[in-house]
């Protein structure tokens, strides 16, 4: 940026403390129009509005000095404004049709106002003289302001990294092997932070286990090659702090039903789920799953997630989207009889709100034990096709979110259950049957005037395979440069770690250009 952060106020008399004149203008008030300043919203007690055939916006110029990092002033005697920061003098004068900048007249197509008592200035002419990148985005009725970085410093740059099978981490050769462990650790933060990214979402449970020393379940299987061996040392405890370390946030992802990739329980723990709970259990497509649908189950699964929350520094607890399997029959039909107090007479519906009590009570004991953890979901990129509900996307994707993993992520977003969303959009802008742009259309549309923050989940392990678009790296690049038309699209999220490490199609230096990086 190209102005200091905070200059010490001028000491003029400003609107703040000093009556002014107010004089007569035509203006439109604009009380939709929202202003962000590199993807932060900038609030003001007073409306911007717009004066007609100059589509210029006004705004008071306590906005200037509190927003922007200028100093300002008002001398009531010429009903003249002072803007100032490192290299720059702007003043305006009422009535006036030019400015001075540093000397030099400018002309003006508004200058400064008087209304109801406060002063306003153009809104676009004084960020640009501020160095500041300046745009309309109509799909949000949005002012965007971008520093000279674009905001992208400001944005969530998050990569996801796998414990299941040892796809990112560890590996399976570091078995019994802390230090290994730990250089392979910090190697992948390195690597993912020369990329430009400041967030990981580390899977701590990828299969009813703990990566973490729980009095619930047990280690995983995937730390030392056998389930339940005990480790030298704390992983969790471990990553958090070389994460940190780095300036990097650290999320701890939980897969929250899965209990098994298959069905045999002889080498589990006694107190692997599966053992200790095995009427919990249903098997679908060869896979063991942790019913949702038995209120004991969705606590047993809380509690395991808790014991994280309240013993770590961790700064987010994040689900993948293993609720109800996607596909495949699922026999739960002695659970929807034995536990179905509601009456709910739909299975599908009472599925639903199975999840939904998951949901809304695991985000109520993350809040109520640490207010700063933020709680998010990563649910399938299509919530509903238009053809099945007319508010759904515009899309025609055999798979649903809501009707086939019974994930009901609108009702998650509309009674603020979580603090962000990161549907995982991995498609391309070519994919007519789940079009990325028209999904992230969707699912700004969504959020907007949510207090739910919406990343979005790429999937740049789709680069060099025949589906469409992914012939090139620059679909990724496309892809966020399409996201910066909503200023509802607060980050971005990569699938996964290796699959950016391997730098497919010359994916790293894309983005590092992309983001800035020298």
């Amino acid at each position: 940026m190209k102005f200091s952060k905070r200059i010490t106020m001028v000491l003029l008399f400003t609107l703040l403390c000093i009556p002014v004149l107010s004089i007569s203008v035509q203006a439109q008030s604009q009380p939709n129009i929202s202003i962000y300043l590199d993807g932060n919203k900038i609030n003001s007690d007073v409306p911007p509005y717009v004066i007609p055939n100059l589509n210029t916006t006004m705004v008071p110029l306590r906005v200037i000095s509190e927003n922007l990092g200028a100093a300002v002033g008002w001398t009531q005697s010429s009903k003249t404004a002072q803007i100032s920061a490192a290299g720059l003098k702007l003043t305006m004068t009422v009535g006036q049709k030019y400015a001075f900048v540093n000397g030099e007249k400018v002309p003006l197509d508004a200058s400064v106002q008087v209304r109801s008592g406060r002063v306003m200035v153009p809104l676009r002419f004084v960020s640009v003289q501020l160095g500041l990148k300046v745009s309309y985005v109509q799909a949000s009725k949005a002012i965007m302001l971008e520093s000279d970085d674009g905001g992208t410093a400001r944005l969530l740059k998050g990569v996801w990294v796998s414990t299941i099978f040892n796809l990112d981490w560890p590996s399976a050769g570091s078995y019994g092997n802390q230090e290994a462990q730990k250089q392979e650790y910090v190697q992948l933060l390195d690597e993912l932070q020369y990329m430009g990214m400041n967030t990981v979402f580390v899977q701590v449970r990828p299969n009813a286990d703990a990566f973490y020393p729980s009095q619930i379940v047990p280690w995983s299987r995937f730390l030392q090659g056998e389930l339940g061996t005990v480790p030298d040392y704390d992983p969790l405890a471990f990553m958090i702090e070389e994460t940190h370390a780095r300036g990097m946030k650290f999320h701890a992802w939980f897969n929250p039903f899965r209990a098994g990739t298959d069905t045999k329980t002889d080498t589990l723990a006694s107190n692997h789920v599966a053992v200790a709970h095995s009427d919990w259990i249903v098997t679908s497509g060869g896979k063991m799953y942790i019913n949702p649908g038995i209120p004991a189950a969705r606590k047993h699964i809380i509690d395991a997630i808790m014991e994280v929350v309240k013993l770590y520094d961790v700064d987010g607890v994040h689900l993948d989207d293993y609720f109800y399997p996607s596909s495949g029959t699922f026999a739960d039909e002695q659970a929807y009889a034995s536990y179905n107090s509601k009456g709910i007479r739909d299975i599908d519906a009472w599925r639903r709100d199975n999840i939904n009590q998951f949901v809304q009570q695991l985000g109520k004991s993350i809040h109520a034990a640490k207010p700063t953890v933020q709680f998010g979901i990563s649910p399938f990129g299509v919530w509903r096709n238009k053809a099945d509900d007319r508010t759904g996307s515009d899309t025609s994707a055999s798979i649903t979110a809501y009707d086939n993993m019974h994930a009901d992520v609108r009702t998650w977003i509309r009674q603020d259950w979580i603090d962000y969303v990161i549907p995982q959009i991995y498609w391309s802008l070519s994919f007519n049957p789940a079009r990325y742009d028209k999904l992230v259309d969707w699912w700004a549309n969504e959020v907007r005037g949510r207090n739910v923050d919406l990343y979005i989940g790429h999937s740049p392990y789709k680069l060099g395979t025949k589906e469409a678009g992914w012939n090139s790296a620059q679909e990724i690049i496309n892809q966020l440069k399409y996201n910066k038309n909503y200023v509802e699209v607060k980050g971005d999220v990569f699938f996964s770690a290796k699959d950016l490490r391997r730098n497919p199609l010359g994916l790293i230096p894309a983005l590092r250009d992309y983001y800035g990086l020298k």
